[in-house]
């Protein structure tokens, strides 16, 4: 037998052997529900961290409360939700797409987050959402938070969805109002978008939290200016939620 190469075909098999168990095992992991998709990411997270508080081994693990926490989420949530979240963060897209004269990023922002879909309304100057100083919507305002509503309204499921609404201002911001402040602008604004999404379709059990936080939470990406105009905002945190059997 000829020196070299003999063997190259076996490295190549195994190669492709190893590629296919690497496929299977993702379409695997994409089949499943969120309780093993749960699992396998805490897995691979603390894959170096085996050894829990309820093992018998000796070294416990310092986020074991954490890791419970987690699987705990896993184990009272479907599939569903986070589908939902999915489908709405596409619809959401197709509707920048379909109403390109109402929405744009000068107002509107959406992304994808660990806890769920964020979306973030900007009072920017050239096209204010509320009228300045005040919690009262223009009426561009109240078209585009129409347009998010029904989106959020036709993807509900029996509690599939948790919706969080927070205000925000500037650090430069001031009240119309005297007595006005930055506190209750930024809540009023939340409980006024609340009240609007909720008239225009969406269910107020869906509703998790709404509050205000003045110019406590800046944007991250304005930080070197905390009197940008986009710190002026609302926004609409979508989470997973609970389905009810």
């Amino acid at each position: 037998m000829a020196a070299g190469g003999g063997g190259a075909w076996k490295v190549a098999y195994a190669d492709f052997v190893t590629a296919m168990m690497a496929l299977f095992l993702v379409l695997w992991i994409l089949s499943q529900d969120e309780k093993i998709k749960g699992n396998v990411q805490q897995h691979f997270r603390t894959r170096f961290k085996s050894v829990t508080k309820q093992s018998v081994g000796i070294i416990p693990i310092e986020n074991a409360d954490l890791i419970r926490a987690k699987r705990a989420h896993f184990d009272n949530a479907s599939a569903i939700p986070l589908e939902h979240v999915r489908r709405l963060n596409d619809d959401l897209v197709r509707a920048f797409v379909q109403n390109p004269n109402y929405i744009d990023m000068k107002t509107l922002r959406v992304k994808m987050t660990d806890e769920g879909l964020l979306i973030e309304f900007f009072n920017d100057p050239s096209r204010r959402l509320f009228k300045e100083g005040a919690s009262e919507m223009t009426e561009y305002g109240r078209v585009l938070f129409q347009i998010v509503a029904w989106t959020l309204a036709k993807h509900d499921s029996r509690k599939s969805t948790l919706i969080e609404v927070e205000g925000h201002t500037n650090k430069a911001f001031k009240g119309r109002q005297k007595n006005e402040d930055q506190w209750t602008v930024s809540t009023a604004r939340a409980l006024t978008v609340r009240k609007f999404m909720s008239e225009e379709g969406v269910k107020p059990q869906q509703f998790h939290k709404v509050t205000g936080y003045g110019n406590r939470r800046p944007l991250k990406d304005q930080l070197n200016n905390l009197d940008h105009p986009y710190h002026n905002r609302v926004s609409i945190m979508v989470k997973p939620g609970q389905v009810e059997g």
